[in-house]
C-alpha cells in the first residue's frame, strides 16, 4: 500500500504509533517500525537525559524511520526540539500547541514534521508554517482530544490541504483503515490498539482494562478544566466525571487529584488513582498480540477491502 505518507517516511505502510505520553518509549516504536509502520517514543515532560537514551535504544532496536512526539505544551519542549535534531530522528510529532518557530530548524536537518491537528483553521496554519503533512484527530481517541469526531474532521482537513492527512481516533482494525482511506486520508495514527500488544510496556491491569472494555467503557473527563481527555470507566474517572457534573469538584481540586494519575496508571496500575488514559475504539480489542500481528492484520484487512 503506496501513498504519499509511505513515500515520505519511508515505511512500508501509512501506519503511525501514536505518540502516548508515558506509554510509547523504544520498546513499542521499535516494534511498530520493524513491522513496517512508523513508531513514536513520546516526549511528554520527562528528562531530556532519558529520552535522549530511549532514542538511542531504539536506534539498537531497530534500522527503520521512527519518531518523537512532542507536546508543545511541555516545559522542556524547547531542549527536546533540539535533542531531536541533535539525535538526527527521523520524524517529529506534535500536540497541544502550535511547532510553527521550530518548524524551520527541523526541516532544515532533514526532519519530517507531521502535527496533530483537532481543527480545519489549525491544519491551514501547519500547512502554512511548513508541515510535511497532519494528524487530522478526531475525539474518539484516547487522552486529550478534540470535540469533533474522525468521520467530520478528516474529510473537512484533506479538503483544506495540498499536503497529505493522516487519520486518527477510533481506528482498530483494517475495516478503520479503509474508511479512513474512503474520507481521503493517506495515512492513520493508532494509539489504543497498540495498548494490548505484547512489546507495550504499561502494567498489566491497564493491558486487563483494554482488552475488557465494552463499547460503552470509555469516559471524558476534564471538559471544564479546558483539558478533556478519553479514559477508561474506573472507580476513579467516575470520581472525576461527577465531581465535574455536580460541581464537588472545582478545576484546581480537579488539576490537583490528577497530578501525576496517568504515570499512577502506566507503572502502577493503580485503580485508585490512576487515569487509563484510552480511546473508544477498546470494545474491540480482545486480545493482546504481538505489533508484527497487529499491524499484518490490519493492513491484510484494509488491502482486501480497499482491492490492494
Amino acid at each position: 500500500m503506496k501513498t504519499r505518507i509511505t513515500e515520505l517516511l519511508g515505511c512500508e505502510y501509512p501506519l503511525i504509533q501514536g505518540g502516548m505520553a508515558w506509554i510509547a518509549e523504544h520498546n513499542l516504536a521499535a516494534a511498530v517500525s520493524n513491522a513496517g509502520g512508523v513508531g513514536l517514543i513520546a516526549g511528554g515532560s520527562a528528562p531530556i537525559d532519558y529520552l535522549r537514551e530511549q532514542i538511542r535504544l531504539c536506534k539498537e532496536k531497530t534500522d527503520k524511520p521512527f519518531g518523537v512526539n512532542i507536546m508543545m505544551m511541555s516545559p522542556n519542549a524547547d531542549d527536546l526540539a533540539q535533542l531531536c535534531i541533535d539525535e538526527k530522528v527521523a520524524v517529529v510529532t506534535t500536540g497541544a500547541g502550535n511547532p510553527g518557530k521550530y518548524i524551520p530548524a527541523w526541516k532544515e536537518a532533514g526532519i519530517k514534521v507531521i502535527p496533530v491537528i483537532p481543527s480545519v483553521a489549525l491544519a491551514k496554519r501547519m500547512e502554512r508554517a511548513g508541515a510535511d503533512a497532519v494528524v487530522a484527530e478526531g475525539t474518539e481517541s484516547g487522552g486529550h482530544i478534540g470535540e469533533n469526531t474522525t468521520m467530520c474532521l478528516v474529510p473537512q482537513v484533506v479538503d483544506a490541504l495540498e499536503i497529505p492527512v493522516i487519520a486518527a481516533g477510533g481506528i482498530g482494525d483494517g475495516r478503520g483503515v479503509a474508511a479512513s482511506f474512503m474520507l481521503g486520508a493517506e495515512g492513520v495514527q493508532l494509539g489504543t490498539r497498540f495498548l494490548a500488544s505484547e512489546e507495550c510496556q504499561i502494567h498489566p491491569t491497564f493491558k486487563e482494562l483494554v482488552v475488557k472494555a465494552k463499547d460503552t467503557d470509555s469516559v471524558v473527563t476534564g471538559r471544564y478544566t479546558g483539558h478533556p481527555c478519553r479514559n477508561i470507566k474506573t472507580k476513579f474517572s467516575k470520581k472525576l466525571a461527577n465531581g465535574e457534573k455536580d460541581g464537588s469538584l472545582s478545576p484546581d481540586e480537579f488539576e490537583q487529584i490528577t497530578l501525576g494519575s496517568l504515570r499512577k496508571a502506566v507503572q502502577d496500575g493503580n485503580l485508585d488513582e490512576g487515569s487509563f488514559l484510552c480511546g473508544a475504539i477498546a470494545g474491540m480489542i480482545n486480545d493482546i498480540k504481538p505489533c508484527a500481528e497487529i499491524v499484518k492484520e490490519i493492513m491484510e484487512q484494509a488491502e482486501k477491502l480497499l482491492k490492494y
